[in-house]
């Protein structure tokens, strides 16, 4: 507490030295606060109007970009999970069923990568997104009759995420976006 009164807490400026006490208190003709201070200066619509013409359409507008940005991450979450649900997904093909199977993880979660960028639009959380959730498809499975979890698997899915990642970076980078024209 300073010796005029005042704290360094109160919201209110310390008088200098040079200048009289009166113009500095609040309510006070000259501030510099209020003289030019645009943080105090308040514009647009009152705050009562602002909540039922802007707060209404911008919720929607946050709601619908909330939509468009993880429908399609949930459906391929759903069409990942669907997959792992299949009890057994032997071609017959000896050697090449267990290396199609594995590219098809990798493209899985490349993709999932991928949407997971245009969500959350930065890598790290994308990424840790996708592992979290190919662990989880790898606990899911389980419990499916004819699968078993592994995490050599999610190994393989996180290979695809990161191949994912580095696809979505080319494309947003300027000169991925003209060689793809």
């Amino acid at each position: 507490m300073e010796a005029n009164g005042r704290s360094s807490d109160s919201g209110l400026p310390f008088a200098p030295p040079s200048q009289p006490e009166g113009q500095w208190r609040a309510g006070a003709e000259a501030s510099p606060l209020t003289a030019a201070g645009p943080s105090r200066i308040r514009t647009g619509v009152p705050q009562p109007l602002a909540f039922v013409w802007a707060e209404s359409s911008i919720v929607g507008v946050h709601a619908s970009r909330a939509l468009t940005n993880w429908l399609p991450v949930v459906l391929w979450a759903a069409v990942i999970f669907a997959l792992s649900s299949i009890p057994s997904l032997g071609t017959g093909l000896g050697d090449w069923d267990l290396f199609l199977r594995k590219c098809a993880h990798m493209t899985e979660y490349a993709v999932l990568a991928v949407l997971l960028m245009r969500a959350v639009d930065r890598e790290a959380p994308a990424l840790a997104l996708g592992i979290l959730y190919a662990a989880s498809d790898e606990f899911h499975q389980s419990f499916v009759r004819g699968r078993h979890a592994s995490p050599i698997d999610v190994a393989i899915d996180t290979v695809g995420l990161l191949i994912g990642l580095l696809v979505w970076r080319r494309l947003q980078s300027p000169h991925g976006a003209q060689r793809g024209r």
